[in-house]
């Protein structure tokens, strides 16, 4: 936020989280009215359309609406697989492996968090996918850290049925935190187990000039209302087999418990989620 507020000092730039650590969304917008800001461009700082973006920050914007009543806001698109973020995952990789070693002889595991929506563990197959697709790399898996198979362990375990003899496990994460700490806790644990494979772990994204770049691309998109939002397997509006009760779901905003504002119980939101307002 400090880096993107640099750049363009003529833009008031502020952030805030739905739930867990300070500050809470609605002090990063309180903060912004003040400064007589009446009209928000939102982007989502995460990699794929899961539950937070479709449905938690828009009902809590919408919830911040209700606080500062003449406030409007679009909403931007999450922020992977981008081309630029597969540069840097690339360079994450050529961090992590010995440089005598021949790219078509490591494996590399893509490690997703993981979610209840099959709609975005797909996007992180595809970020595999696309990460694969010509940089010589002998093949590019897919696991999870929480909520979806395979995960961690089943992951490598798939690497070394496939031939994998040197395997390098990349976090699909923007940042450091407890995911990205069990991941590689858990990458640790099988390679002690697993001596006569080669495993390294590779770092997160961070907050890199290419991470900078696009959440203002974003920006501008959803300022220009430029947004191409995929609709097609979304959980909220096609029924998926085994998530037939989500569609139409109403979207409830977090309650963060550093929050002090007023303390609505999310009764209006009956209004789907993100893709209502990106439309």
């Amino acid at each position: 936020m400090r880096e993107l507020g640099r750049r363009h000092p003529e833009l008031p730039v502020a952030g805030g989280f739905i739930e867990l650590s300070p500050p809470p969304l609605g002090e990063a917008v309180a903060e912004l009215v003040e400064r007589g800001v009446h009209r928000f461009a939102a982007v989502p700082l995460m990699l794929v359309s899961a539950g937070h973006a479709k449905g938690d920050i828009p009902a809590a914007l919408s919830r911040e609406k209700e606080r500062h009543p003449g406030i409007s806001y679009t909403y931007g698109r999450p922020l992977g697989p981008h081309p630029a973020l597969l540069r840097v995952l690339e360079r994450r990789l050529a961090e992590a492996v010995d440089p005598s070693w021949d790219p078509a002889e490591v494996t590399v595991l893509l490690v997703g968090r993981g979610s209840t929506d099959p709609d975005a563990n797909a996007e992180v197959f595809k970020a595999a996918r696309l990460l694969w697709e010509g940089r010589g790399y002998a093949a590019v898996e897919t696991a999870f850290v929480s909520l979806a198979k395979p995960d961690v362990p089943g992951g490598l375990d798939r690497c070394v049925r496939l031939g994998a003899r040197r395997v390098v496990v990349l976090p699909y994460f923007l940042f450091t935190g407890i995911l990205p700490d069990r991941v590689r806790h858990q990458t640790e644990e099988w390679a002690a187990a697993h001596p006569e494979t080669e495993v390294r772990s590779a770092d997160v994204i961070g907050p890199e000039p290419e991470l900078l770049d696009l959440v203002w691309e974003r920006y501008e998109e959803a300022v220009k209302g430029d947004l191409r939002m995929n609709c097609d397997s979304c959980v909220y509006r096609i029924a998926l087999p085994g998530f037939e009760d989500k569609v139409g779901l109403p979207q409830q905003p977090h309650f963060h418990p550093d929050d002090d504002g007023h303390h609505h119980h999310g009764h209006h939101h009956g209004h789907g989620h993100a893709h209502s307002h990106a439309h």
